[in-house]
């Protein structure tokens, strides 16, 4: 059986945010951060970071891709975007590792 990795998301203006590996994959990929199990999302990033979610949410919408059976992109980013909307308002960085 393989082992359960988990991310923490981590700020000075928030909880710290656990993810397991997939859901925390997809969102870093879709925030342009991929393939990175440790990183920093800078303040300045995270406006971007934002829209690149909103997108993604949207298209998978539009197009009608989840799966009744999965957790939509749109619930299982919420957290994220939360806490990037408060790190975005106080201009301070998001962190992350496994």
């Amino acid at each position: 059986m393989k082992d359960t990795v988990i991310y923490k998301f981590k700020s000075k203006v928030t909880g710290d945010l656990i993810m397991l590996e997939p859901d925390a994959k997809r969102l870093l990929h879709i925030m342009g951060k991929a393939d990175q199990t440790k990183g920093i999302l800078l303040a300045a990033q995270i406006a971007d970071a934002m829209a690149a979610i909103e997108k993604a949410v949207a298209y998978e919408e539009m197009e009608g891709i989840q799966d009744p059976k999965q957790v939509s992109l749109r619930q299982r980013s919420l957290p994220m975007m939360k806490m990037l909307k408060k790190c975005h308002d106080q201009s301070e960085d998001v962190v992350w590792g496994v």
